[in-house]
């Protein structure tokens, strides 16, 4: 089992979008896959037509197994199932506050349903927490979604100090650009500056800002569903094709 989190500690950057279209890629790949949701918004949810998880609220994402197990949902595609979130995971961080070995909860909930999948895909919320350090602990790969702006440049070197600070591996960290724009000049020197100072974290792969991208919404599916061979839907293929050339299978 492989557990893939698409994080970043900044909200609007293409986290969810990034999260259902891997997850649909691996799924097409013939991997069996597990979506996540950690994100009390539900947005993965609602794209893959899962309506949110009733029974699993507080504190039994991570001390009720049988519960855990009960909450997962098949989507409409083949090998893609989905764990959606509710309202309650606002407050995972106050019940993990409360529980021992708080920062393993994640890993341990994730465990007991690993040996029915090959990879499982967490959309992460934006924010640093109990709950984010879970994730890192949890990740085998956090492929951290990054809008070539200079506010998103911050933010990323905010994780990376994050990461320094608490001797986390920053191995892990597999950052890509995302909602690109080529035509602005901004874009494309925060880009060339980025590679150049994180010259080992960032993928090639870069996701374009495209309408095909916003309009997952309105078909509530994954791009290559209804737009596949758009540009953004080749962005996303490329960007599953990278993460499984560059990052090796967990044993």
């Amino acid at each position: 089992m492989k557990v893939i989190a698409c994080y970043s500690n900044k909200g609007g950057v293409g986290k969810t979008s990034t999260s259902v279209n891997l997850a649909h890629a691996y799924a097409l790949a013939g991997k069996r896959v597990l979506l996540c949701d950690l994100d009390p918004q539900g947005a993965s949810g609602f794209y893959l037509r899962i309506k949110p998880s009733k029974r699993l609220t507080e504190g039994r994402f991570f001390e009720d197994v049988k519960r855990f197990t009960k909450s997962i949902r098949a989507s409409d595609f083949d090998g893609l199932d989905v764990l959606p979130a509710n309202l309650t995971y606002r407050d995972f961080d106050v019940f993990l506050s409360r529980m021992r070995n708080k920062r393993s909860r994640l890993k341990k909930a994730l465990a007991s349903v690993g040996s029915d999948y090959d990879v499982i895909l967490l959309d992460c919320p934006p924010n640093f927490s109990t709950l984010s350090e879970n994730i890192f602990k949890a990740a085998d790969v956090i492929v951290v979604p990054v809008i070539p702006s200079t506010l998103s440049e911050r933010t990323f070197e905010q994780l990376v100090t994050f990461f320094d600070d608490r001797k986390l591996p920053k191995k892990k960290l597999r950052a890509f650009f995302s909602m690109v724009q080529r035509r602005k000049t901004l874009h494309r020197e925060t880009m060339r500056t980025m590679r150049e100072q994180y010259r080992k974290r960032f993928l090639t792969t870069l996701i374009p800002f495209a309408a095909d991208i916003e309009r997952m919404g309105l078909h509530r599916a994954p791009v290559q569903v209804y737009a596949k061979n758009s540009a953004a839907g080749a962005a996303y293929k490329a960007l599953f094709n990278e993460l499984e050339n560059r990052v090796a299978p967990t044993k």
